[in-house]
């Protein structure tokens, strides 16, 4: 079966996040990366992935397992804006998600960097708030 993809991009998932979730491509920019790792938590399973393309010194506390659990219902990716200098990149959005039955916003202002051909993740600014609000 065809689905668009996870990540909330007009692209089919296989031609989109897929192959980068089973490490057959690299993303290119640190929005390509973003929209992965969303796709990553969205489908759950896909922990070893998260930790690959996480900056190794941010991760240190953080396994597989932990990663790879689906315990949240993510609902939708709204991206704000993505930008690049050199080897930094960074990128905004908007996730929603339920919690214990209510929708959560996440806005999060996200920051990367490359190492050679490869994107991490290295953290951001995190808020909070009941969708809607």
């Amino acid at each position: 079966m065809k689905r668009n993809c996870v990540c909330g991009s007009p692209k089919l998932f296989t031609a989109c996040c897929e192959p980068l979730l089973n490490e057959a491509e690299l993303a290119v920019t640190p929005e390509q990366l973003m929209r992965s790792r969303y796709s990553a938590y969205s489908l759950g399973g896909y922990g070893g992935y998260l930790l690959k393309t996480w900056f190794a010194p941010m991760a240190k506390d953080l396994s597989v397992e932990d990663l790879s659990r689906s315990d949240t219902e993510w609902l939708g990716l709204q991206v704000l804006g993505s930008g690049t200098s050199g080897n930094s990149g960074w990128v905004e959005f908007k996730a929603i998600y339920k919690d214990n039955g209510q929708h959560i916003e996440m806005h999060e202002k996200s920051v990367f960097t490359q190492l050679g051909e490869r994107w991490f993740y290295i953290g951001g600014e995190v808020s909070r708030t009941k969708a809607g609000s």
